[in-house]
This record gives C-alpha cells, sequence and structure tokens, in this order.
C-alpha cells in the first residue's frame, strides 16, 4: 500500500502551530500555564483584536523573550489554549466510561458537554470559531474517538451506522443553543441543558423524559 505523505505546506502550518520547546521543569510549567491563562482572559474579554503575544506576556508577568521561548507565535499560543481545553473536557468524559449504557449516558453527556462550555462561554465560542479556521490536527483525534465511543454505547453502534450524521448533527443542537445562551448571558447550566434535551430528544424521537434524572 503507497503511504500518503504530508505536503511540505501542510508540514511547515503545522510546525508553526507547534510549541517551539516542552516545559520540563515546575517552574517552567508554571510560566507555560500563566501565560495561557493570559491569553484566555484577553480572548474572553477583549477578542482578538487586543490578543498580540506583548499583550498576553504583560498580562501574565513573563518577558516576551519567555514567550517565545515556548510559542513561536499566536497560532502556536491559540493550539495550545485549544488543547488545554480539550484536555479539560476529555478528563471529565472519561468518567462516563464505566457508566451503564442507555440514553442516561446520553444525558450525562449532555450535561458534561453543556457545563464546560458554559464555564467560560465566551473563550468556548472564539476557539470553536478559530479551530474552524485553522487545518485539522491529529491532537483532536483521541477526544473525537471518545465521544463518539460514549455516543456508541448511549445511542447504540447499529443506529450510528445507519445514521452517520447524527453526531455531527446533536453536537450543531448543543453548540447552537449553548453558543446562544452565553451570549445572552445565561449562566443557568440546569435550566439551559432541559431545553437542549427537549431538542436532542425530539430529534432523536424518544420519550420527552426517558430516563430518571
Amino acid at each position: 500500500m503507497r503511504q500518503t505523505k504530508t505536503p511540505p505546506t501542510a508540514k511547515k502550518t503545522a510546525a508553526s502551530r507547534s510549541p517551539r520547546k516542552l516545559p520540563l521543569q515546575p517552574r517552567a510549567n508554571a510560566t507555560v500555564s500563566a501565560i495561557l491563562e493570559a491569553a484566555a482572559q484577553i480572548l474572553e474579554t477583549e477578542g482578538f483584536k487586543a490578543y498580540t503575544t506583548n499583550a498576553i506576556a504583560e498580562r501574565a508577568g513573563a518577558s516576551i523573550g519567555s514567550l517565545y521561548q515556548y510559542f513561536p507565535n499566536k497560532a502556536a499560543l491559540t493550539q495550545a489554549l485549544i488543547e488545554r481545553e480539550d484536555s479539560a473536557l476529555g478528563e471529565r468524559l472519561k468518567t462516563l466510561l464505566d457508566r451503564p449504557s442507555g440514553i442516561g449516558l446520553l444525558r450525562e453527556l449532555l450535561r458534561i458537554a453543556v457545563e464546560h462550555q458554559l464555564q467560560r462561554p465566551a473563550l468556548a465560542r472564539l476557539l470553536d470559531a478559530e479551530e474552524a479556521r485553522l487545518p485539522p490536527r491529529q491532537s483532536a483525534q483521541p477526544l473525537h474517538a471518545l465521544l463518539m465511543s460514549i455516543l456508541g454505547r448511549a445511542l447504540g453502534e447499529a443506529r450510528l451506522a445507519r445514521e452517520p450524521r447524527l453526531p455531527q448533527d446533536l453536537f450543531a443542537i448543543v453548540h447552537g443553543m449553548v453558543d446562544a445562551a452565553g451570549q445572552h448571558g445565561e449562566d443557568d447550566a440546569d435550566a439551559l441543558i432541559v431545553r437542549i434535551e427537549r431538542a436532542v430528544w425530539g430529534y432523536l424521537r424518544v420519550d420527552d423524559d426517558p430516563a430518571p434524572r
């Protein structure tokens, strides 16, 4: 079988979004964490217009040289932010792996997804938009596989095989409703989850209350 090679331009693009070096010592880890959190705060409060490496370094209390030691540019910073959020979501999703299969599992998955997006809604929206603009990344594959595994146990692998667009539609319902709620300043996750469940149950054509809360 012929091996598919990555085009040089794709390799260059991926490299430009990769950290320049990995932090190995606790102090270096603390510096990187401070830089990422500063980037997140600027994004969610001031948007991409104020999202500069100088502003991020200043807010983090780090030198611009320290920032560039780990991140060659803003794209690499944004990539690291996306991966930080993915990692946090993935850790919560892993708690579902030993839960019973069925629609109750889907309810728990919806709650985790909603709470994750509502935790920092402005940041979530901006990172989602940026990820859609950037080329696909291999680091997203484990999270996608985990989501698909949980959906397969919740809805049944046979149904996913019959309706391949089902996960995409469910993600769109959740994202759309959560983003709208975030834009309107909603912070009541429980009330939002009830509305999202109604939309999802209607799409799936199941009873209004398919599983006990």
